[in-house]
Parts: structure tokens; C-alpha cells; sequence
């Protein structure tokens, strides 16, 4: 009898996801809590949606390219048992792979945070005070080609109100990407445009369908140079007149209140544009009266998925560190009508854990001895010893102090090099000398001070161990 040798399967995990050791989990939530604090500071409340939501709550609701980024559920049970996969299939052997996928799958992963806010508006509207003022800290999933800084799973970390016209709203997302980034030392650039001038450029220079040809274009001007910009233009199909009208943005300089000056002058025919530049101006009196010192200004390049967004536009670089758009949003006027409640307008932003993650670690800049989730270990002798130490563990979490037994009795050795690997900074050896002592043995194992201490004085310990 030959017997079979099957050999263990190397785990492994889908691509485009990750694992997080504890030490990066540390580092993380010292991000989510950061953020956590400054939301809560403006009085935003958290909420939190499924990870899966109706496949007809998320389609449409990201253009063709976004749909085909769903991870789809299969319905449970088995899915292909209740469809007749034959009403499905083309003369030529193919299958209607949309329709067929829609008969197996009824849900699917959450794309972004936003489609579901919109549905969790609607549906809870009768309890919710308006504006509505949320956060959403979750992960959401997208069937993308991973790469570098693109994965499949990842966090948003998402602000929003709604229910409101008023551009102190604007100013309200602008104080948090100053408080957030100020608590985490990283310095920024916050860029504002706003979507109603650039629609108001597409219209004076009279091709109103070519607003994301003019804006990514304008976008490249750092890079390619005036002259290359205007080029783009034309093979995009405007004409050298309309070129010419556009110039004066492609040279823009000065004072926020001097680009916006000179672009009344450009966007003097269109009523839209006006109304645009309005709004920034009364957003950076805003600005310039909440006493903001994070730097800002206006960047007419800026377009922030134009199809979306209706009036300001945000956009957060790192100043220090070569890395994309770390934070951005913008005001939005029909979020929720896609599920029949029209006309109400809100702004949001969303701030980019995984990069300013990278930022972070780039600059070296996360606080030392986030990853210690221990301050101390009692060391285990004997049965004795442990029996002597447990109550004294549960006395100090009672105060606050994060403490550890170790479960085995056995080397010293072996219970320091544990020690060291999570980065517990004290350890107490309580042996039958101690006990008959009524001591308690604590050491810093940073500096090696030692110090005994009376079984009862836990305000002494607890002091030592800060």
C-alpha cells in the first residue's frame, strides 16, 4: 500500500489586500484616533454601513468603468441551482455576463463610503437632525489592478455635512485637514477650486462640453510648460480664439483676491463662472476671519471628478514628503436624489489613511512607543508566585495599567526576551521572598532602576510605572 504524502498548502492572502502586525495597527489607530478626535471636536457623529450593500443601491452610481470595479456576493445557497443558465446564453455559446450576473448576484461589497451614506440619508431621514453632520471610518473594496499604493481593500476616512447651502460648512472641513495635520506634525498645502468656474471657463471660450479636456490640460501646466498646455488644447479640439481666451488663467499669479479679480474678468460672460468665484470669495473671507495658518490657496487646475462635485473643491498635498493627494472633497447639491430625495446639498472631504500612513513613516514621524500594549509583565516562577502576583494584576487594571502574567513558569531568560520583543518596559519578579515580604519587585527596563514597593501602596506603583 503506497500512501499519499500531501504536502501543507502555503497560506497566502487575496492580492490587493494586506495584514497588519501589531506594531502597524499601533501606528494606524494613532491615525483613525487622531482624525476620531478633530471630527468629534466640530461635533460630527460617527455612523457605520454594511460592508455589503444591494447591488441596485451601488450600480449607476460610478459611471461604467466604477461598476466594473464591484466585487459582487453570490446569493446564498447555491446561486446557479435556481438559475437556468441556458436564458442567458447568446447564439453564438457566450453568456450575458451582465444580466446573468445580476440573476446570481444580489449584493456586493461597498465601492466607497459615500453612495451608502446617501442611502443611509434617505432611509433614516425622519430620525436625523439636518444638517446632518457624519463621519465613516470603514473599509471598502474595489476589483483593481493592485499596485503600488493601490489595493483592493482599504480604509476611507470620511467627513460630511448635509442639508445645508451655507459655505461654513466649507470653512468647517478646512479648520478639520488644519487640525488633523497639525496633531500628526505633517505640514500641507490645502488647494481650493470651485466647479462652477471651471464650468464657467468651458462656456467663454465656447466649448461648454470640454471642461475636463480645459481642466486636465491647465493641470499639467507645472510639468509641460505654457506652450505645451495650449498645444493639448487644440489637438483636444478647441480653437487657437478659444486658447486665447483662456490665457490669461494659464498665467494666473498673484494674491487670492488678485486671481480672483483678474478671473471676473475672464468669466465676465458667464453667470456661472461668477456665481463660482463668489463663493471663493466668501469662503476665504471665512478663511481669513477663522484666523486658518495651514497654508491655502486658490488652484484653478483643480477638477476632483467634475461629474460629481458642484461647487468647492478640496485637495490636501504633503509639503515634505513626494507622495499624491493625501486628503480632498468637495460640496456635492444632489447626493441624495439618486434615491429620491432631491435638492439636498452637502460637503465632504476624505483623508487618506493609507498615504498619510506613508507619509508618516516616510518622515519618521509616528511617536515612539505606540506599539506597547503591555507596561508590565509579572514574571511567573512557580504556581506560588503566580498565585501571589494575579491579585496584584487585577488591582493595577483597575487603575488603568495595561499588565501581563506570563502564563508559563520557567527560565527568566525566556520571560525577558519576551519582554523585549513587545517592548514592555517594566517587569516585577515576585518570588517567595517577596511574598513573605509583602513586596512587590519592579524594574524599568530602559534605565535597570529597581525598586520594592508595600504589596498595598498601588498609588506608588502606578506612579513608578508612568
Amino acid at each position: 500500500m503506497i500512501k499519499r504524502i500531501v504536502m501543507a498548502q502555503k497560506p497566502s492572502i487575496p492580492k490587493g489586500t494586506r495584514d497588519f502586525s501589531p506594531e502597524q495597527m499601533a501606528q494606524r489607530n494613532y491615525i483613525f484616533d487622531t482624525i476620531k478626535d478633530v471630527f468629534r471636536s466640530f461635533g460630527y457623529s460617527q455612523i457605520e454601513t454594511p460592508a455589503m450593500e444591494n447591488l441596485s443601491t451601488l450600480l449607476g452610481k460610478y459611471g461604467d468603468e466604477g461598476d466594473k470595479l464591484l466585487f459582487r456576493v453570490l446569493n446564498s445557497g447555491d446561486p446557479f441551482d435556481k438559475v437556468d443558465l441556458g436564458a442567458y446564453r447568446n447564439e453564438d455559446g457566450t453568456y450575458r455576463s451582465g444580466t446573468l450576473s445580476a440573476a446570481l448576484c444580489e449584493k456586493g461589497l461597498r465601492y466607497d463610503l459615500t453612495v451608502p451614506f446617501a442611502r443611509f440619508v434617505v432611509q433614516h431621514q425622519s430620525e436625523l437632525a439636518f444638517p446632518f453632520k457624519r463621519y465613516q471610518i470603514q473599509p471598502v473594496w474595489r476589483a483593481d489592478r493592485p499596485q503600488k499604493g493601490r489595493y483592493r481593500e482599504f480604509y476611507q476616512c470620511d467627513v460630511d455635512a448635509i442639508g445645508s447651502n451655507s459655505q461654513m460648512l466649507e470653512l468647517e472641513l478646512v479648520q478639520m485637514v488644519e487640525a488633523v495635520f497639525k496633531k500628526l506634525d505633517i505640514n500641507v498645502l490645502l488647494k481650493i477650486n470651485n466647479r462652477k468656474v471651471l464650468t464657467g471657463l468651458a462656456e467663454v471660450c465656447g466649448f461648454p462640453d470640454k471642461v475636463v479636456d480645459i481642466t486636465v490640460a491647465i493641470d499639467k501646466l507645472d510639468k509641460i510648460g505654457l506652450e505645451a498646455v495650449e498645444e493639448e488644447m487644440i489637438s483636444k479640439g478647441l480653437t487657437k480664439e478659444a486658447v486665447a481666451v483662456l490665457e490669461p488663467v494659464l498665467q494666473l499669479s498673484g494674491s487670492t483676491s488678485e486671481k480672483i479679480a483678474a478671473m471676473r474678468v475672464v468669466l465676465a460672460a458667464s453667470e456661472t463662472g461668477l456665481k463660482g468665484l463668489d463663493e471663493l470669495e466668501e469662503l476665504f473671507g471665512f478663511i481669513a476671519a477663522a484666523g486658518v495658518e495651514c497654508p491655502v490657496e486658490i488652484d484653478l487646475s483643480l477638477a476632483r471628478g467634475l461629474n460629481y462635485y458642484t461647487g468647492a473643491i478640496f485637495e490636501v498635498k504633503a509639503l515634505d514628503w513626494q507622495i499624491g493627494s493625501i486628503c480632498g472633497g468637495g460640496r456635492y447639491d444632489n447626493l441624495t436624489g439618486i434615491f429620491g430625495l432631491p435638492g439636498m446639498s452637502g460637503v465632504g472631504i476624505s483623508f487618506g489613511a493609507d498615504r498619510i500612513f506613508d507619509v508618516l513613516a516616510g518622515l519618521g514621524k509616528f511617536p515612539e512607543g505606540l506599539s506597547t500594549s503591555t507596561t508590565l509583565l509579572f514574571a511567573n516562577m512557580d504556581t506560588a508566585s503566580a498565585a501571589y502576583v494575579l491579585p496584584l494584576a487585577a488591582k493595577l487594571r483597575e487603575k488603568g495599567v495595561s499588565v501581563e502574567v506570563y502564563p508559563d513558569s520557567g527560565k527568566l531568560k525566556k520571560q525577558f526576551d519576551y519582554a523585549a520583543k513587545k517592548n514592555i518596559p517594566f517587569i516585577s519578579i515576585c518570588g517567595s521572598t517577596e511574598a513573605e515580604q509583602g513586596t512587590v519587585n519592579i524594574k524599568n527596563l530602559a534605565t535597570g532602576d529597581q525598586k520594592a514597593f508595600p504589596r498595598g501602596s498601588m498609588a506608588d506603583i502606578v506612579a513608578f510605572l508612568q
